[in-house]
C-alpha cells in the first residue's frame, strides 16, 4: 500500500469523510494476504518505498495472473517480470487491465486511481526524478529495457539512450548533456563490459552497471563483462547481477528517492 494513500484515508477519516469501520475494512489486507501458494506483502512499499513485484519466470501464468490481480486490487498498481510470450498471452486474457512489454519481458497493471503528484508511474501522475538507462548494443535491449520499464512503473521518467558502446564510441557524445540531467544513470553492456568504465569519467552521476549475458566464448554468459565492471578503474561504479535490469532500477529509484 503507498504512504500517500494511507495518509489520505487516514485525512479522510480525521475529516468523517470515511467511517473507522469502512477504513478498517480498507486496511484490512495490510501488510499480507494469504494465497495458499504465496503471500503478498503489500506492506513494502510503505516500508521499503517500492512494492512487491512478481518474478514470473518460474511461475505458471495462472499464478502470474492471480499474484498481479490481487496486487493490483490494493490501487496501486502491478508488475510482473521476465514473463515469457506465451505465459503473458493467457494473463492478458485473465487480466484485462494488464499490459506486456514484449522486449522488457514485463507485465504491467497501471494504477487504478492515479493520484497527481504520486509516484505510481500513471499517465496522470507528475514524474519523480529521471534516471538515463544507457545501452552499449541493441543487444542488450531486452536487459535495459527490463530496467526503463520498472523505473516507469515506480513513476520515473527515463531517458533511454541505445547503442552507444565502445565500438563507435564518438556514438555516445551527443547524448552526454541529457545524460547529466538524469538523478541517476543506468549502464547496461555486454561483451567486455566497458561501458559504465566510460560513463563513470564522463559524468558525475551515480552509475549503476548492468552486465549483460550477451558475448562470445570467453565471455562466458556475461561473466567477463560482470568481472570487468568490478575492476574498473573509474571509481565509485555500483554493478548488479548479469541481466538484472530490475535490481538496478531498483536501485536507482532508491537513489531518486533520497534526493526528493
Amino acid at each position: 500500500m503507498d504512504p500517500k494513500r494511507i495518509q489520505a484515508l487516514l485525512e479522510q477519516v480525521s475529516a468523517g469523510a470515511l467511517s473507522p469501520g469502512d477504513a478498517l475494512d480498507r486496511l484490512r489486507r495490510l501488510p499480507v494476504e494469504e494465497l495458499g501458494d504465496a503471500v503478498l506483502d503489500h506492506h513494502r512499499r510503505l516500508r521499503a518505498g517500492v512494492p512487491e513485484v512478481i518474478l514470473g519466470e518460474w511461475k505458471s501464468a495462472e499464478q502470474i495472473a492471480r499474484f498481479l490481480a490481487a496486487l493490483a486490487a490494493q490501487g496501486s498498481g502491478a508488475l510482473a517480470t521476465r514473463v515469457s510470450a506465451d505465459k503473458a498471452a493467457e494473463v492478458l486474457a485473465a487480466v484485462p487491465a494488464a499490459i506486456y512489454h514484449e522486449r522488457a519481458r514485463a507485465v504491467v497493471v497501471a494504477p487504478a486511481e492515479p493520484e497527481p503528484g504520486a509516484e505510481t508511474g500513471g499517465a496522470d501522475a507528475a514524474p519523480g526524478p529521471g534516471v538515463a538507462v544507457v545501452c552499449a548494443g541493441t543487444s542488450d535491449l531486452p536487459v535495459a529495457e527490463e530496467a526503463a520499464v520498472t523505473l516507469e512503473f515506480l513513476g520515473h521518467a527515463v531517458e533511454r539512450v541505445t547503442d552507444v558502446g565502445v565500438a563507435g564510441l564518438h556514438r555516445l557524445f551527443p547524448y552526454l548533456d541529457q545524460i547529466r540531467q538524469a538523478a541517476a544513470v543506468i549502464v547496461v553492456a555486454g561483451m567486455e563490459g566497458a561501458l559504465p568504465s566510460v560513463l563513470a569519467g564522463l559524468v558525475d552521476r551515480p552509475i549503476i552497471a548492468v552486465p549483460t549475458s550477451v558475448g562470445y566464448g570467453v565471455s562466458q554468459g556475461g561473466f567477463a563483462a560482470l568481472l570487468g565492471m568490478l575492476s574498473s578503474c573509474s571509481a565509485g561504479i555500483m554493478v548488479v547481477n548479469i541481466d538484472n535490469g530490475f535490481g538496478a532500477a531498483i536501485g536507482a529509484a532508491r537513489i531518486c528517492r533520497g534526493m526528493t
